[in-house]
This record gives structure tokens, C-alpha cells and sequence, in this order.
């Protein structure tokens, strides 16, 4: 299908005005020239609402969307302390008058002070409940303050963590989209896309994409976290088709269709490591970008052990998709590395 063919199939499904879009897509010169590869960027860092975007913003255009048209006041979701999904939620809810929600598991113990997300979830005045890292316990505790408040009479949303649910992924099928059209304008055809992945929601909405457009562009899918990777393939790939059934097409995709990296995480989720330290300050010294230590750094570690090791073929054109969470910058020691 052609671009304007599957932007026509997600006109069924209205947005928020929560974001800035089309971001940029720039070259990356100095580091081209020093690697010896065309090396894109993608600067989804810069989606808004607030200072700080990110991935999440694409997918909370729909989110927000469905919470309005179904009445809701307070939305609920999910995430560590300092989740980027978590924040950008209350950044999407106070531009669209709802009552962010947020339940954020301690994998990192946040300081007494609070620091970068976890500073501007209070900023966006969010009302937040710090847990112990137990997902169930989390979920059954956010569940037991809906019930509560829909007794009330308060119409609640809940977002799953990560924004991972079909609706979501459709902000990824239209960034795809907009990928296809910038880089034909400016004349760049990428042989492989290198981006971070935790959740999913992102991998299946580019994956969707990729396939209705039938593009050649291989997704090379970096996790930050210890996912056992043929169950994370497996649960990629049935929300990728469940993504393309939400749009009403036929297409679906296996799981070979996956690329899936796991040797950039270590030693853990919101853990720092040498490779994501150097990355972060090749890019920062040579183009003036930032990544973080959690996902976008992770992942731009992934794409330049690939380009050095040869385990991309000569000349290869290299897209990095920039998820944003630059914010992690500012976050825990534990967090933030070896960086300086």
C-alpha cells in the first residue's frame, strides 16, 4: 500500500492535539563521514507537547482521544519511576484537562529529592503512587482505586504500560508514514532501522507499517531490558496483527519477521553499561544529540557495534529512530552511567 492509502485507513480513528508533527529527519555528517556509513537520524525527541517528548506522545494522540470521547476524568497508567510513558501521560492528560494517574514501581529507589521524570510527573501535579517492583501488585492496586472512584461516579481510562495496545501502535503505522515520505523527499531509501524497545508498542506499530507499505527497511529491534526473547517476539508479533486487524486489513505478520537484539541491555532494565556510556557521548561530541542510558542510548550502542563489527554489509543506509528520554539524564547515579 502507498502512504496516503494507509494514512486513509487511520482516519477512522480521531487524535488528541497533543503533539508536533512531523519531526525531523537529519543526516548525521560527522558521523557518517567518521564510520564510513549514511547514518540517518529520526528525532521523535522532539514530538512535544512539553520540553521533553518521546515516543509515547505518538500513541497518547489516540489514548487521549478515546478517554474523551468515552467521558473519562481521571486516566490510570503504569511504568518505573522513572518512565518516560508515565510522564508523557501527564503531560498529554493536563493539555487535554484530564487527571493523570500514574502507579510506578521502585526498580530504581528514587532519591528523597525527586529528579527528571519522577520531578515533572509532580510538576504535572500527577497524583502518584510509588511501589514495590511487583507488576500484579501494582495492577491490582490500581485496579481496587478504579473500582473505588467509578463507585464515586468518576469515569476512569487506563493505559497499559507503555502505551502497548493496538491503539497505540497506530501512532507507529502513521509514523512509518511519515518516515516513508520524508526520507523519498530527501531522496534516502534506509537498508535497516535501528530503534529501542521495551514494552512493544513501538516495534508493532513500525512493524505494521512496514508491512502494509511493503517496505525492504529491516527493523532492527534493540531491548533494554532481560526479556526472554522468543516470548517477547511472540507477544510483538500478535500485537503487531492485532494492530493490522484494528485497521481493518488482512495483512499479518510471524515471528521471523523479527529482528529482536538483546546484547546492549546489560546488565539490566534502568542499568547502565560501557558500550550505552560511549555512545552517548560519540553522539553528544560529534552531532550534539542526546541520548539516554535506558533506551535510545541502548539502542544507538546496538546500531554502532553493527556499523564498526561489519555486521552490516558496506554502505549500508543506517536510520536511528531517536524514542526520546533524554530526561534520564538527569536521573539516579544508578541510573545515569559512566557518562562523564
Amino acid at each position: 500500500m502507498k502512504t496516503n492509502e494507509i494514512r486513509e485507513l487511520l482516519r477512522r480513528f480521531p487524535k488528541a492535539p497533543v503533539g508536533f508533527f512531523p519531526t525531523p529527519l537529519q543526516r548525521l555528517d560527522r558521523l557518517s563521514d567518521e564510520l564510513g556509513a549514511e547514518l540517518w537520524i529520526k528525532r521523535d525527541d522532539f514530538t512535544g507537547i512539553g520540553l521533553f517528548g518521546g515516543n509515547k506522545i505518538r500513541k497518547l494522540q489516540f489514548f487521549m482521544a478515546d478517554a474523551l470521547a468515552k467521558g473519562a476524568e481521571y486516566v490510570f497508567t503504569f511504568g518505573a519511576t522513572q518512565s518516560n510513558h508515565a510522564m508523557q501521560t501527564a503531560t498529554a492528560c493536563r493539555r487535554c484537562g484530564l487527571k493523570p494517574v500514574l502507579y510506578l514501581m521502585s526498580v530504581v529507589e528514587p532519591d528523597e529529592f525527586p529528579r527528571a521524570n519522577l520531578l515533572l510527573d509532580r510538576v504535572f501535579d500527577a497524583e502518584i503512587h510509588i511501589v514495590p517492583p511487583d507488576f500484579k501488585g501494582m495492577l491490582d492496586a490500581a485496579h481496587e482505586q478504579i473500582a473505588r472512584l467509578e463507585a464515586e461516579g468518576h469515569k476512569c481510562y487506563e493505559i497499559p504500560g507503555g502505551g502497548a495496545a493496538p491503539l497505540g501502535s497506530l501512532g507507529y503505522v502513521e509514523g512509518w508514514c511519515e518516515l516513508l515520505d520524508q526520507a523519498e523527499a530527501a531522496g534516502f531509501a534506509p537498508d535497516f532501522i535501528f530503534h529501542a524497545t521495551g514494552s512493544g508498542g513501538t516495534l508493532a506499530g513500525l512493524m505494521a507499517g512496514r508491512t502494509l507499505s511493503g517496505s525492504k527497511a529491516k527493523l532492527m529491534s534493540v531491548g533494554v531490558g532481560a526479556d526472554e526473547p522468543v516470548q517477547y517476539i511472540k507477544n510483538a508479533a500478535k500485537l503487531t496483527n492485532e494492530t493490522l486487524s484494528l485497521l481493518g486489513t488482512d495483512a499479518r505478520v510471524g515471528e521471523g519477521d523479527f529482528t529482536f537484539l538483546t546484547d546492549y541491555y546489560g546488565p539490566g532494565y534502568e542499568q547502565p553499561n560501557a558500550g550505552t556510556d560511549e555512545a552517548i557521548k560519540l553522539l553528544a561530541s560529534r552531532e550534539g544529540i542526546l541520548v539516554d542510558p535506558v533506551y535510545s542510548g541502548k539502542a544507538f550502542y546496538g546500531l554502532l557495534d553493527h556499523v564498526r563489527s561489519g555486521k552490516l554489509p558496506k554502505g549500508s543506509r543506517v536510520l536511528f529512530w531517536h524514542t526520546g528520554g533524554a530526561t534520564s539524564l538527569f536521573a539516579e547515579p544508578e541510573i545515569i552511567g559512566k557518562i562523564v
